[in-house]
């Protein structure tokens, strides 16, 4: 059902809604493991021909040397930045040696020893060494299986224009970024109270090779010989398997105030843990993580979306949002979805915009520490049961069908699919959002749901699933070359990463050891 225009703006208390406010900023950094064909994590270094992982802009790598990482450059075009990111699997796959494939899918393929997975490399500065330094401490605290899950980060920013105009129709004066950086914490309140709804409809991990879990306590179920499942889940990659940690349960994490969150995470990376304190930091230059406190640093903190500055080189991320504020946002709870070759396509993009546009524009409260745990509770349930047609969240201390909310919410939605179906002269927002109402009346239309059928349909484990599902987006992706043009950009990215990162191996003027202490006195 369409939304008219107007109902549109004043769901949102706007007399209008100027053409360049929906030329909408996106980028895309997409995780994927290098796998030999036998689908194996690939155990060789980081390609030559990709270039240095430490400052190549389009490729680089994030745990491990297996895991690349690809980076569009901001776009305020869909097809634009999905052209580049194609473009960048076609690049690393022509460069892969030995018939290496990438992962399709966000959980990992069957693994070996954990010690056997390669650690990322950065290099001999002390830059490099610290990002390397960081790898070993997850690896010592969280163990490297769980470094290995890839997933898919959104950023997303407002265009330029939008900010002092919206400013002044909301009737506010004083410092624009200020209010940008209080907007932002604005939309990502609301992203809290609702991202359970992202893991519904794009989860992509219901299940799990067996290893994954060798040694972990868990409640999965067997789905076969090699693969644990949950019947209902969604994306176990955000779940108890997957991306959480322990030791930061208990901490509430305030997104009131800019100043507040800072403080949360700086007192964080500097408390103490005991579990880490028995790791130990290391001695004799051997070093097995960076400190020995809660967080090592800000990264660590697990969360499904974080405030991001404009980072200057060599700026700690907190220090930049102290000076500058907020400058975009970065979505951090996409799964890989196994059946598209990039792992997302314009259609999601297209919702998630339209659902970051709604939590911008509608109210959001401020939180408190009792909604802080009933929303990752919400999360958890969703995470583990979310196809369960009985399944009940919580909102405001008051149990809800979960069925009913995603209504609710999708309805809303429709506002700001609206206004940027209007401003672009299209129905493709609309389109999206009825997608996505489709997967709310059959759960076998999620990407959880279609891939446990298939799997259970065609009698095949997660690996071979995921293996299937992989030799095709490499067929299809590696089928076309890349104009010249093209191919000498990623080349010459890639010579010019390797003298960079020469350079600033050549510019360290302080010991290792002399650095890290450095850093950990801040």
């Amino acid at each position: 059902m369409t939304t008219h225009y107007s109902d549109s703006l004043a769901r949102y208390g706007l007399p209008e809604f100027p053409a360049d406010w929906g030329v909408v900023r996106r980028g895309i950094e997409k995780e994927s493991l290098r796998v030999t064909p036998a689908g194996e994590i690939a155990l060789s270094p980081h390609p030559q021909a990709l270039g240095s992982a430490l400052t190549n802009p389009f490729i680089t790598t994030d745990f491990s040397e297996a895991l690349l990482e690809f980076i569009t450059p901001v776009y305020d075009d869909i097809e634009a930045c999905l052209t580049r990111l194609e473009q960048i699997h076609r690049f690393t796959l022509q460069n892969l040696d030995g018939g290496e494939m990438l992962w399709v899918a966000s959980m990992p393929c069957p693994t070996g020893r954990e010690e056997d997975i390669p650690i990322a490399q950065f290099g001999d500065s002390n830059i490099g060494r610290m990002k390397t330094l960081y790898r070993h401490g997850l690896h010592h605290r969280y163990g490297s299986l769980m470094q290995v899950i890839a997933g898919i980060h959104y950023n997303f920013s407002m265009p330029e224009s939008f900010w002092s105009a919206y400013q002044g129709l909301l009737g506010q004066r004083g410092d624009l970024q200020a209010f940008r950086t209080e907007r932002y914490l604005h939309l990502i309140r609301n992203f809290h109270r609702y991202s359970w709804l992202l893991l519904y409809l794009f989860g992509a991990s219901p299940a799990a090779c067996k290893c994954f879990a060798r040694g972990r306590p868990h409640d999965l179920e067997e789905l076969d010989a090699s693969t644990l499942y949950l019947p209902h889940a969604t994306c176990l990659r955000m779940g108890r398997l997957g991306y959480r940690s322990e030791a930061q349960r208990s901490l509430f994490v305030c997104y009131n105030e800019l100043d507040t969150y800072i403080k949360c995470l700086y007192d964080a990376i500097h408390t103490p843990y005991p579990d880490y304190e028995a790791i130990g930091q290391g001695q004799d230059g051997e070093y097995r993580q960076i400190n020995t406190n809660l967080l090592q640093l800000e990264n660590e903190f697990y969360s499904t979306i974080r405030p991001k500055p404009r980072l200057q080189s060599g700026e700690r991320p907190l220090d930049a949002l102290s000076r500058r504020g907020i400058d975009y946002i970065e979505v951090r709870a996409l799964d890989l979805n196994p059946y598209l070759p990039l792992g997302i396509d314009a259609e999601q993009i297209r919702f998630l915009d339209m659902f970051l546009l709604h939590c911008l524009l509608s109210e959001s409260p401020a939180c408190n520490e009792q909604e802080y745990f009933e929303v990752n509770s919400n999360i958890a349930r969703v995470v583990e049961r979310g196809r369960d047609p009985a399944l009940m969240l919580d909102e405001n201390a008051t149990s809800r069908p979960m069925r009913e909310w995603a209504d609710s919410l999708l309805a809303d939605i429709a506002h700001s699919a609206s206004l940027l179906d209007h401003l672009h002269e299209t129905e493709a927002y609309d389109q999206s959002l009825a997608a996505q109402r489709a997967k709310l009346a059959d759960p076998d239309l999620t990407p959880s749901g279609r891939m446990l059928r298939e799997m259970q349909a065609g009698q095949m484990s997660f690996f071979q699933f995921g293996l299937q599902q992989s030799r095709a987006h490499s067929t299809l992706l590696g089928q076309n070359g890349l104009d010249a043009a093209v191919l000498d950009d990623f080349r010459r990215a890639g010579s010019e990463s390797i003298d960079r990162q020469t350079e600033v191996e050549a510019t360290d003027t302080e010991s290792f050891a002399e650095y890290l202490r450095d850093w950990n006195s801040w």
